[in-house]
């Protein structure tokens, strides 16, 4: 009897090992369903990487996944919201990371000596302004299969910057809507290069606000935008890559002297270029 009983504790005991061996096996393996590079603060890109087969949703926003298992997100300048990215295989198990975007501080800088023509535009003026604002919004709701922002980024000039990301500006002592870009120094006719590889989108010699404007598809939603440019060396529909001389600098629209003004997209919330060359590409 006393052996019997020997026996049958024996065998629970080699039960309950193997249920936590199973349990960690399931458990390591879901943990690899979710990488992130990236930050998760305001104004920050995050690319993420899964299984191609995998369905990624951020909070009940359903995310592109590639071919090679790439989706991306980014927060806005002033997002405080919660955040639950979830990834489930096709058999159903989910994995789920709950974030918040970490809280910023911004700069204030203030711009004297715009001319009340460009601070008051007249009818005709805010008429073209409105029709430049209407094509902006065509162009960040699309969203291509291209990868392009899973391979990092880099500056399009190595100058010094003039202008940060988020700061509060006040033109002539008027408050005025945060700077969404990075600003860097050039003179007139300076190279502007791609920050990524990518499709040309847009080309306009003179937008009110933002004169010589070009933009670049990344994929995903994710767009490069130029500001204030004195000319374009690609066309729209070119490929550019990395590194590639796509542009000069110029002082059009509304500025005070030449200089680029470099701006990201994800779809419409516009996030931190500094934060998106801090990105990882995976291995």
């Amino acid at each position: 009897m006393a052996n019997s009983m020997k026996v049958k504790c024996i065998v629970v005991r080699i039960k309950k090992l193997a249920s936590v061996v199973i349990v960690t096996s399931l458990s390591f393996m879901a943990q690899a369903q979710i990488q992130l590079s990236g930050e998760i603060v305001q104004g920050g890109l995050v690319i993420g990487k899964t299984q191609a087969n995998n369905t990624v949703t951020l909070n009940k926003q359903i995310l592109p996944v590639s071919a090679n298992g790439d989706y991306v997100f980014a927060f806005s300048r002033d997002d405080t919201s919660h955040y639950t990215l979830t990834v489930t295989t096709p058999s159903g198990k989910t994995e789920f990371k709950k974030f918040t975007p970490t809280k910023r501080d911004y700069k204030i800088s203030r711009v004297e000596g715009i001319s009340k023509k460009i601070m008051n535009p007249n009818k005709k003026a805010n008429i073209r302004a409105s029709e430049d604002r209407a094509v902006m919004v065509k162009v960040r709701k699309i969203s291509s299969d291209l990868t392009d922002f899973s391979n990092g980024f880099i500056a399009p000039r190595n100058s010094r910057l003039t202008g940060v990301y988020g700061s509060q500006r006040y033109y002539n002592g008027v408050p005025k809507n945060p700077h969404y870009g990075v600003d860097y120094a050039g003179k007139i006719g300076a190279p502007v290069k791609a920050p990524a590889d990518g499709k040309i989108l847009l080309w306009v010699p003179d937008m009110f606000y933002s004169g010589g404007t070009l933009v670049i598809d990344h994929g995903h939603g994710i767009t490069s935008n130029f500001l204030h440019l004195s000319a374009s060396l690609v066309k729209v529909g070119d490929k550019v890559k990395q590194g590639q001389v796509i542009a000069k600098v110029g002082n059009s629209g509304r500025v005070t002297g030449p200089h680029l003004d470099w701006r990201m997209n994800w779809h419409k919330v516009r996030f931190d270029p500094q934060l998106a060359m801090k990105t990882v590409p995976f291995k």
